[in-house]
């Protein structure tokens, strides 16, 4: 196909401070970002095809860096797949948060936008059965499942699930793991990290300084009896994360 296509990407994760990352590289003069964020061409729009996604960096000049952030892309099943058909060389850069502390912010964050009528607890209990089958409809270009993109506060906390999936197609040389909690109390040495891998001149932080999204300040209102059921839940990826990848929380 011609046009531009991205040379890295950032699959998420959803609540992790993706927004935050896509106003520090929209910064960058080297790089090019699509407007606004999440392209979902690998998740939401793959029928309509590469030469629809190239259209997207069109406005990009030569010496630009393309890249896109869309969260789904870490949690989507098909969406590793789909990558690595069309862009088996992209960076992939990848920002965590505290798995526990993720899914609250989910949780919350489907609430103000009215997608979540069920309490915490409740929607914890129901994730299994909202989300059965969502993989067999994901698998169709064009598939979509509401509850598997909106409802899956558990789901997209297992990073080691998602990360397995991409590991599978991609160098692990391919993927830088960020925790999200080290981009707001580091963010000069974790910037500096991003410049370096995606091979970018060095070029200060935009000033006005970083503040992490505390929502509304729900999640400090959650029973401890929920957060340690979360953290029950949650227990495989923390334990996971820390021997194979050396990220602790």
């Amino acid at each position: 196909m011609e046009g531009r296509l991205p040379d890295f990407l950032v699959p998420g994760a959803q609540k992790g401070g993706t927004t935050t990352l896509q106003a520090l590289l929209s910064a960058h003069q080297q790089v090019f970002l699509p407007a606004g964020k999440e392209v979902h061409y690998f998740s939401l729009h793959y029928e309509r095809g590469a030469h629809w996604y190239g259209e997207q960096f069109a406005d990009a000049v030569p010496s630009q860096c393309c890249g896109e952030i869309t969260p789904y892309y870490l949690f989507h099943p098909e969406a590793p797949r789909r990558i690595q058909e069309l862009l088996p060389g992209v960076r992939l850069v990848l920002l965590l948060r505290d798995p526990v502390e993720r899914a609250v912010s989910q949780y919350f964050h489907s609430v103000r936008l009215g997608l979540e009528p069920l309490s915490l607890e409740q929607a914890l209990l129901a994730e299994p059965e909202r989300l059965a089958g969502a993989e067999a409809v994901l698998d169709t270009p064009g598939g979509r499942h509401r509850s598997h993109q909106e409802h899956s506060y558990l789901g997209r906390s297992r990073y080691e699930q998602q990360l397995e999936r991409y590991l599978r197609l991609f160098r692990r040389e391919q993927l830088l793991i960020l925790r999200s909690e080290d981009l707001f109390v580091e963010p000069g040495r974790i910037w500096q990290r991003l410049l370096a891998f995606l091979d970018l001149e060095f070029q200060p932080l935009p000033s006005g300084g970083i503040r992490a999204n505390a929502g509304r300040g729900e999640a400090s209102g959650v029973p401890l009896t929920v957060r340690r059921l979360l953290r029950h839940h949650l227990e495989p990826t923390y334990q996971a994360m820390a021997s194979h990848y050396g990220i602790v929380w």
